[in-house]
């Protein structure tokens, strides 16, 4: 069996990509900076994506799908969205290659160069907007709610798998609107979407919030985030919903005739989360033996392993576990019963626990003699021998409680971490331990960037449910409204 992963406390970010290796996620690939993900990640992220999906078809959104490449006339058009997307841009020049006259394999047809350059995207809003135009005429056409699964690009210096990487999954939300009242009420609905899937599904709490001017979304009037705080005292945004007002009507000239007859341009929306949630649910809950998932988003939420000897022994097991795991299906629980010989049933108990498999059962003969069945929890490492009779209505409940418990401890972490900083001295002294400082702000940039520049600490977010109160901003003294929530982050 091979060495334990590393300690959290020793080297949280060696232990993280050790655990997203060993437990079978993903792995970087031959591409610089991009990813493989691999069928047991990939399985988390299929029940996230579906998830997600019933949620925005529950609040009216189709899926659709637009193109890979974005001209960049197109990403121009709108002068903010442009700047802020190009130093991460990649770009493609010319449509063919050829063999290379010397014989030394292929080289680029200067004949195949392209009349315009195509961006990969790193973002849709250009290429969506430009589709928008020919779809809205009048008042009655909108509003257009449209969701796209998609992958983008976005050519990251510094990468790290699920955090930050090169090319990454995600879902982008693309809506159009005939009133600011609506688009803005749309932002505000997706953002607790988010919040919802974050803390129900994920077990993670976050922080509602909006963006200061400098962290917007390129293009935005208003950034909308949810903010979670990681083990290690890091934070990390979770997801963003976008108000964009009119800008992306005015640049791709999106106009409609409104119920008085007038013409004006459309509201937009975006917004979007990504594979960046794997890295969010491995450090919101794993511990030094491996994942801890939330039973919501476990792709197996039972394992049941068999202990025997003899091929007889495994076959009266068997009969008496196989209408266990029928009932247990008929619930729409996933069970797997791994009576595979290739492994002693102690490394099958690490790989599961490695896993973050929710429930475990053992059963062996004197088990079956004794009618009871061994239940072990993966959030607490407990375990206890249970009648056999009756066990699946105990899992069915255990599971939810183990969601529950997950959900409890994450949060009381989270609360435990959120530190009020009332001196400049107390907050530089604070940011080394990490965790979520609550300060006051005096509202400027110039105050920003001077806080990150000397401490690394951002302003992730101005929560939504934030207390009038005066004070002073922690940095310049100046007169400040409310507190604000800084932190390091990934």
């Amino acid at each position: 069996m091979s060495k334990g992963l590393p300690k959290r406390s020793e080297n949280y970010s060696e232990w993280y990509n050790e655990l997203v290796k060993r437990a079978g996620l993903a792995e970087n690939s031959a591409v610089r900076g991009c990813m493989v993900i691999k069928p047991y990640g990939f399985a988390i992220w299929e029940k996230m994506q579906r998830a997600l999906d019933d949620m925005f078809k529950a609040t009216g959104h189709q899926n659709a799908y637009f193109p890979l490449f974005v001209p960049r006339s197109f990403l121009e058009k709108e002068e903010e969205h442009a700047e802020g997307f190009a130093k991460e841009c990649a770009v493609v020049t010319h449509y063919r290659l050829k063999a290379d006259p010397s014989g030394k394999g292929l080289i680029v047809d200067p004949d195949s160069k392209l009349e315009e350059e195509l961006i990969i995207r790193p973002t849709s809003e250009a290429v969506i907007w430009n589709a928008y135009k020919n779809w809205i005429q009048s008042w009655r056409d909108l509003p257009i709610l449209i969701n796209q699964w998609a992958n983008v690009v976005r050519w990251e210096m510094r990468t790290r798998i699920f955090l930050r990487t090169a090319e990454f999954l995600w879902q982008e939300g693309h809506t159009a609107h005939a009133t600011e009242q609506e688009a803005v009420a749309e932002t505000e609905q997706m953002l607790g979407v988010y919040a919802d899937f974050a803390e129900k599904w994920m077990a993670m709490p976050v922080i509602q919030g909006v963006k200061t001017p400098s962290e917007r979304f390129a293009g935005a009037v208003e950034t909308y985030c949810i903010e979670a705080l990681m083990q290690d005292g890091k934070a990390l945004q979770a997801g963003t919903s976008h108000f964009l007002g009119q800008n992306f009507a005015r640049s791709f000239d999106v106009k409609f005739v409104n119920k008085e007859n007038q013409l004006e341009f459309a509201w937009a929306t975006s917004w979007g989360v990504s594979t960046r949630l794997m890295g969010a649910l491995i450090m919101a809950h794993s511990d030094d033996n491996g994942l801890v998932l939330p039973p919501k988003l476990a792709p197996i939420q039972v394992v049941i392993i068999p202990i025997y000897k003899t091929e007889e022994d495994l076959a009266k097991i068997s009969e008496r576990i196989d209408p266990v795991m029928a009932e247990l299906k008929s619930l729409g629980i996933s069970v797997k019963y791994d009576d595979d010989d290739k492994q002693r049933s102690g490394w099958k108990f690490a790989e599961y626990e490695l896993k973050g498999v929710p429930v475990r059962l053992a059963v062996g003969m004197r088990d079956l003699e004794n009618r009871t069945i061994e239940v072990a929890r993966r959030d607490t490492l407990t375990k206890e021998s249970r009648p056999i009779d009756g066990v699946v209505e105990h899992i069915r409940t255990l599971l939810d409680e183990i969601q529950v418990a997950i959900y409890d401890r994450a949060l009381q972490f989270r609360n435990a971490n959120i530190f009020p900083v009332d001196t400049w001295d107390e907050f530089k002294e604070q940011i080394e331990k990490g965790g979520f400082i609550s300060a006051h702000w005096d509202g400027t940039e110039e105050t920003e960037a001077k806080i990150k520049e000397e401490t690394k600490a951002t302003i992730r977010c101005i929560p939504l449910n934030s207390i009038e109160e005066a004070g002073k901003c922690v940095y310049s003294g100046a007169e400040s409204a409310k507190r604000v929530i800084f932190a390091r982050a990934y």
